[in-house]
């Protein structure tokens, strides 16, 4: 694909008060109102909808876990093509959802979408009316709640590890049972990994793993397939053609673009010449020309040059998870004068053993470099006993970058004192 045949979008202005839902960590309103609210508002957009009505329903405002604060503006035909497109893949409808992502990110939002469509009320759990920690407990006894017989939940990867991890014993039979009660779990917001997916596929969790963003009114992507009217097509990097490229999104769920900031939008959001929205990811794919699966290779900015030579942080991080005593691990670059970028991870360990974490310190890189290569192996590995969060559960990217840089800060000042002496 080349760039020339598409033409950038401007920036659409931000909807007034009232007009569409607008969900952040700024909202006022308590949760459960703002469920309220949203269901009446998004049942009353898709209600015009149908006299030939389109407008802004939703503004989506975040900070992300990687940059700066934007205003995603999503109209009622990309909520509706969405949830519709739910529908569709899952072989569902009429189904009640349980909320158990934060309202304010998209993932939340749309359940209230869905929900509005399927002329349901999900229910939510404390961790989101009240603002607690997501737990088993509160997950279990928040399905119990539910009242149709086709149930279907968001998770992000980390709530699902939670949940799985659960000790031996009647909870944790009661959380297999809660989860094996729904007709399928959304697996999205982050990517899973190899050993959560074969857990859950060995538990008979009806897991589906997603792929969207707040540009694309949520997961538009399900188990590498794209969902009804979604189109994915690869940008090819000019220099490797046969590597990953990166990702564009079209179809009926494309955002309208970033309220208030032509710059950012007109570098995401085109439209080709049979009027079709794109949106251009940050993120790196591959898309089988056979059977028109997309495998999602990591973030373009996650391509790290240490020592001049490429690695891709996404990479690093797999065969870290691949070591039995790691669950979760994260990969970020770090300046530094001798290699340019120091490649630094953080994990988190299946069982927290301090012992443990002083070998692995050692064992890692060595393990990295025998799957990828030396110059992929980790200059420092951070053994945390849990990854920073965002509120939606997602690994919040930037704190981890600040303590690995606090770290490697510390090290190379250890060294310096060794050479010292």
């Amino acid at each position: 694909m080349t760039l020339d045949s598409f033409i950038p979008l401007p920036s659409p202005a931000l909807p007034g008060p009232g007009s569409a839902v607008r969900v952040g960590a700024d909202q006022p309103a308590s949760p459960a109102q703002q469920v309220t609210e949203a269901l009446h508002t998004f049942s009353t957009r898709f209600a015009e909808l149908e006299r030939g009505q389109d407008a802004p329903a939703l503004v989506v405002t975040t900070s992300g876990s990687t940059g700066a604060p934007k205003q995603t503006v999503l109209a009622s035909s990309a909520l509706r093509a969405s949830a519709q497109g739910t529908e569709t893949a899952t072989g569902i409808n009429s189904a009640q959802w349980l909320l158990a992502l934060p309202l304010q990110y998209v993932a939340g939002a749309q359940v209230v979408a869905r929900s509005a469509l399927a002329g349901t009320t999900p229910v939510l759990t404390d961790s989101v009316s009240e603002g607690t920690r997501f737990t088993a407990q509160d997950f279990v006894s928040s399905a119990e709640k539910l009242s149709v017989p086709h149930r279907l939940v968001s998770l992000v990867p980390t709530q699902l590890h939670r949940l799985l991890e659960t000790p031996e014993g009647s909870l944790h039979e009661e959380t297999l049972a809660a989860l094996r009660s729904f007709s399928a779990i959304l697996l999205g917001g982050a990517p899973a990994s190899a050993d959560l997916i074969a857990t859950a596929r060995a538990l008979e969790l009806p897991v589906v793993r997603t792929y969207g963003s707040a540009e694309t009114a949520g997961g538009c992507v399900y188990e590498g397939k794209p969902l009804p009217g979604v189109r994915v097509q690869i940008e090819a990097d000019a220099a490797d053609p046969q590597a990953p490229g990166r990702i564009w999104l079209g179809g009926p769920t494309i955002a309208i673009g970033y309220a208030k900031d032509p710059q950012r939008t007109a570098a995401h959001f085109f439209v080709d010449g049979q009027g079709t929205r794109w949106y251009r990811t940050d993120d790196l794919g591959t898309l089988d020309s056979h059977t028109g699966t997309l495998t999602v290779a990591g973030r373009a900015d996650d391509v790290l040059i240490s020592g001049g030579i490429k690695t891709s942080a996404a990479a690093v991080a797999t065969a870290l998870e691949s070591h039995p005593t790691v669950r979760e691990a994260l990969v970020a670059g770090l300046p530094d004068a001798r290699w340019g970028t120091a490649i630094a991870a953080a994990v988190t360990l299946v069982v927290s053993n301090s012992a443990c974490a002083s070998e692995l310190a050692d064992a890692l890189p060595q393990l990295v470099a025998e799957k990828l290569g030396a110059a992929s192996a980790p200059k420092l590995v951070e053994v945390l006993p849990e990854l920073p969060t965002l509120p939606t559960g997602k690994p919040d990217r930037r704190a981890v970058q600040a303590l690995l840089a606090k770290a490697w800060k510390a090290q190379l000042a250890n060294r310096d004192r060794s050479r010292d002496h």
